[in-house]
């Protein structure tokens, strides 16, 4: 907004100042509605945010994921234009509009403790008092903090070993030279973590990551950049394999599924491959057995695939009513626990596009059984059990008794009828929690995982090939456990690729995610 000059008010009759006056009233009156509206707007799209994020899992994701990166942009614009228009105003402007523009502002967090300050001390133009000459004491200071940013920067380390003759054999005698984490390679520990963290975490293609680091002064072609991802993968292969094994060790895990397209070889089009997902968090019921996920790629969606990567799992398999998984069971090896969520989505569906009394109801009386699970979160399985028995058995017994009778007075080709059939065809399974503190009413730890594949997806567009499908498992892998870990990636990353060049293989354990955690908090607990 441009400031308007004021008229030579000296020069003014009476009525023409209450013109004015009138008139500049008006208008602070219109500001100030736009403002509450924009106000309002904001606070409600805050709302709507933090409802879909709330909602955000399964398959229906990627949709909501778009309407949510729409609104996040719109309240993006509005908070800027906001902040425009305040910086247009005077400092010290004291008027209702300035007071509800200074209240809709969210309190500002203090910058963290542990970063660097640096100090620039400000003096007064005069060392004496400008108005009579008399000394300046110091009675007290103003301090105000400014965050800032130093651009990314970078170092050659320069490897020299030095060589020396024996004086009487003439025998050479120089240091061994150090492991590098590609051989002959390039990248630092810290450069490679970088690029894989960009990729993998922060959904950066390569080519864009050549033209970042381009603009930076450092000229690293994209292809120089796949050669260090593929080297990558496989000098942590060790690691990877270490997580599948100790996922599949579990007496439960999550799984779920996702489609990825891939590059077909030839004709330079893409067919659709997959990510499968294998989740072990058994933290929700009290147990402090280290979280971690395992992500492995085919090239399709045969049901030959989870075959062969559970065929060394024995125990509960919390997931979708995938068909795929459904030879797995009734061999004794392995039994299913379905998923409530999915059971909910097919409710939720219908509601949003036809809302009815009957799926209202529907929604009502899984949330109930939610609420339950809210509350013993993290609580022993035992008490998980006996309060499922106490509470959500009766609320079931209810459900199944309201499915059956409500199916009953519905056309059989009605959607509705078909989400009851739904639910009633995986009753047992869908029911199974009760029986068990260890299980979940769902299996959204495994869909929490497959988010960054839904966000990397649409980054990508494809998959160059199979062996790049596999890559991405193993990296998401990587990343998704050391997460789980509450580790940050690139921290993990940066740390394992400069040790394990020298890692004993038989130790390679040590270099697990949650190993290296609690090799932190050890050094953390010794320091204090």
């Amino acid at each position: 907004m441009i400031p308007v000059a004021l008229p030579d008010l000296d020069r003014l009759d009476p009525e023409a100042l209450k013109a004015l006056v009138i008139a500049k009233h008006n208008e602070s009156c219109e500001q100030h509605k736009e403002l509450t509206s924009s106000t309002h707007e904001i606070e409600h799209l805050k709302l709507v945010i933090e409802k879909f994020r709330r909602m955000i899992f399964g398959r229906k994701s990627e949709k909501l994921t778009a309407e949510l990166e729409q609104l996040e942009f719109r309240l993006e614009e509005l908070e800027t234009a906001e902040a425009a228009q305040a910086a247009t105003e005077p400092a010290q402007t004291a008027s209702p509009l300035a007071d509800s523009k200074r209240r809709s502002r969210p309190a500002r967090k203090p910058l963290p403790e542990d970063l660097p300050r640096e100090v620039v001390s400000h003096l007064p133009a005069h060392d004496c008092c400008p108005d009579c000459g008399g000394a300046l004491r110091q009675f007290g200071e103003d301090v105000s903090e400014q965050l800032e940013r130093i651009p990314a920067t970078y170092k050659v380390i320069r490897h020299v070993r030095p060589k020396f003759a024996c004086a009487a054999c003439e025998r050479v005698i120089e240091a061994p030279a150090p492991a590098r984490p590609i051989d002959n390679g390039l990248p630092g520990p810290g450069l490679l973590a970088h690029v894989l963290v960009s990729k993998y975490a922060d959904h950066l293609p390569l080519y864009r990551q050549s033209q970042i680091f381009a603009r930076e002064g450092v000229d690293l072609e994209r292809s120089t950049l796949a050669g260090w991802v593929g080297a990558a993968s496989e000098l942590l292969a060790p690691l990877v394999d270490e997580i599948r094994k100790h996922v599949l060790a579990a007496s439960k895990i999550d799984a779920d599924d996702t489609p990825v397209p891939v590059l077909a070889p030839g004709n330079g089009k893409t067919r659709t491959g997959r990510l499968w997902t294998y989740v072990r968090d058994d933290r929700p019921a009290g147990f402090s057995t280290s979280p971690a996920v395992w992500f492995a790629y085919s090239e399709d969606r045969k049901g030959e695939h989870p075959r062969r990567h559970l065929k060394d799992f024995k125990g509960a398999l919390q997931a979708d009513a995938y068909s795929g998984f459904h030879h797995l069971y009734g061999h004794g090896a392995i039994y299913e626990v379905a998923c409530w969520a999915h059971t909910r989505r097919k409710f939720h569906d219908i509601h949003v596009v036809h809302r009815s009394p009957t799926t209202t109801e529907a929604l009502a009386r899984i949330g109930a059984l939610y609420s339950i699970e809210e509350q013993i979160r993290g609580k022993p399985a035992e008490l998980r059990a006996s309060t499922r028995q106490q509470r959500a058995r009766p609320l079931l017994d209810d459900l199944r008794h309201w499915m059956d009778k409500t199916l009953l007075s519905l056309s059989t080709k009605s959607e509705t009828a078909g989400a009851i059939r739904y639910a009633l065809a995986h009753w047992r399974a869908l029911t199974r929690y009760l029986d068990d503190g260890l299980l979940e009413i769902d299996n959204n730890a495994a869909e929490r995982a497959l988010r960054a594949v839904a966000i990397g997806r649409k980054n990508y567009l494809f998959m160059g090939s199979d062996s790049g499908g596999q890559r991405a498992a193993s990296l998401y892998t990587l990343i998704g456990t050391a997460k789980l870990c509450e580790l940050d990636p690139a921290f993990y990353l940066r740390t394992v690729i400069a040790t394990i060049p020298d890692h004993p293989i038989n130790r390679i354990q040590e270099l697990l995610p949650w190993n290296v955690a609690a090799s932190i908090q050890h050094d953390t607990s010794q320091a204090a």
